[in-house]
């Protein structure tokens, strides 16, 4: 089945490699290609970074700075040259673009997030190509989705998409970090993530983008769970946007096939922004983890941060590392008076609070 709506995530290191502006000739490519699914009936949207870049140059900014100000600075002139770009080059091909701008705080809401799918929706039906980016402008640190790679996933999966071309400057994913062993060899299919691919994934390579391998393979892991499918691959290579929307053996394809999350645990897993922790012990982790339970108070052996029923938290086993993360039913001031504590103990404690759950396994998704 030929997919009819595809995301395409391009970054920094392609729209403007070398802290050199916009690559004018890279961006008419891209268009072209995306043009020519637009002419065969396909719905594109188009995840772009590339605006900080375009403003350093506009700025004449030699490197990316360090302070927020200065960024969200480079950002805001940066963000009009960017779609400038788009709106030109597309209109060459009759197709009008739509700039959509996002953060977390933007998603980390229900109905906030149904209304951003709504606007996308109507824009690819109207025959519009979305450019979508984070609001580098006005997100700090802790609204920020850090990297479009992720934000990639969150748009394919709230637009239920049909496959993310994710083009990037290498041939795709590696057996292993292909930089540091020459026994690495390029996977060209991957039906389940192992740990040992996620560990031989490296870091950022390119000083005006903030994403690296682990990024996209974090990507293509919920992808896949969303029954999506992506496309890793060397943007700079001619035609691989076409090849890869054809089903031709371009770069990595990370198969969705037996993906099968529903949509609400996969905005809970991936777009809202946890504000705070919830330290589980070793009983609680094997629960949630290997038998699909709901998180009760008794498993809790520690709160961190303040939050309030409907909040997004990540739930932590002994060791440090995330084990799910999910809405919790209770607040943080709360759940600190009846952690430990048995179902019969918790109403002389917290009568309001009679041994509910803190998470139900409904609203947690195990990550």
């Amino acid at each position: 089945m030929r997919p009819e709506r595809i995301v395409v995530k391009v970054g920094s290191s392609l729209l403007a490699p070398g802290d050199g502006g916009l690559d004018a000739g890279f961006l008419a490519g891209l268009v072209g290609q995306v043009a020519e699914l637009v002419r065969e009936g396909r719905q594109v949207l188009i995840v772009s970074s590339g605006a900080i870049a375009a403003g350093l140059e506009a700025l004449g900014m030699k490197t990316r700075p360090k302070e927020m100000p200065n960024l969200q600075a480079a950002a805001a002139v940066g963000q009009t040259r960017l779609i400038g770009a788009y709106a030109d080059a597309f209109a060459a091909h009759g197709i009008r673009v739509g700039q959509v701008l996002v953060t977390r705080h933007d998603t980390a809401h229900r109905t906030q997030y149904l209304h951003a799918r709504d606007t996308l929706d109507r824009l690819m039906g109207l025959g519009v190509v979305p450019v979508v980016n984070e609001n580098d402008t006005t997100a700090v640190e802790e609204i920020r989705f850090g990297d479009n790679d992720t934000l990639a996933a969150v748009v394919a999966t709230m637009v239920r998409a049909d496959l993310v071309v994710m083009l990037t400057d290498i041939d795709g994913l590696y057996s292993a970090d292909p930089r540091r062993s020459r026994d690495a060899d390029l996977l060209a299919r991957v039906e389940e993530l192992t740990a040992e691919l996620v560990a031989g994934a490296g870091g950022a390579g390119s000083s005006v983008g903030t994403g690296g391998m682990l990024t996209k393979v974090e990507a293509a892991r919920f992808l896949m769970k969303a029954a999506i499918d992506m496309v890793l691959c060397d943007g700079r290579m001619p035609g691989v946007v076409l090849a890869a929307a054809r089903g031709e053996q371009v770069g990595t394809r990370f198969s969705g096939r037996e993906g099968q999350m529903r949509s609400r645990k996969l905005w809970i897993a991936l777009a809202g922004s946890p504000v705070g922790r919830i330290l589980l012990d070793e009983g609680a982790v094997q629960a949630v983890r290997e038998r699909g339970k709901s998180l009760l108070p008794a498993g809790v052996v520690g709160v961190e941060g303040e939050f309030a029923p409907g909040d997004t938290v990540t739930l932590l086993g002994s060791d440090g590392c995330e084990v799910a993360r999910g809405i919790t039913a209770i607040s943080s001031r709360d759940l600190a008076k009846v952690m430990g504590l048995r179902t019969a103990e918790i109403a002389g404690v917290l009568p309001e609070f009679p041994g509910g759950e803190v998470v139900h396994r409904d609203h947690l998704v195990v990550v």
